[in-house]
C-alpha cells in the first residue's frame, strides 16, 4: 500500500476503536501497534488532552489487546 492509499484507508474507518495513552509511554504504545498490527489498522492522534495521545483501532479486537497490553503503564 502507498502512502496516500494508506492515508486514504484509514480515512474510510477513523475513528475507530479509541484508546487514551499517556503521553510518558506513547512510544511503547506505537511499538506494541507496530507489532500488533498492518500500518493501515492504526493511527495515533497525539495531545488530545493534557499529557494523552490516542490511538486509533481499525478492529476492536486489536484496540482490546493494547488495552491489555498498556494495562501495567496506566499508572505512570
Amino acid at each position: 500500500m502507498t502512502p496516500i492509499e494508506t492515508f486514504e484507508y484509514k480515512q474510510l474507518w477513523k475513528p475507530g476503536f479509541t484508546v487514551r495513552l499517556h503521553s510518558d509511554v506513547v512510544d511503547k504504545g506505537k511499538t506494541f501497534s507496530k507489532r500488533m498490527c498492518e500500518r493501515h489498522q492504526w493511527s495515533v492522534t497525539t495531545w488530545t488532552a493534557n499529557y494523552e495521545h490516542t490511538f486509533h483501532f481499525e478492529h476492536n479486537n486489536h484496540a482490546e489487546e493494547f488495552k491489555t497490553a498498556m494495562a501495567p503503564y496506566a499508572d505512570q
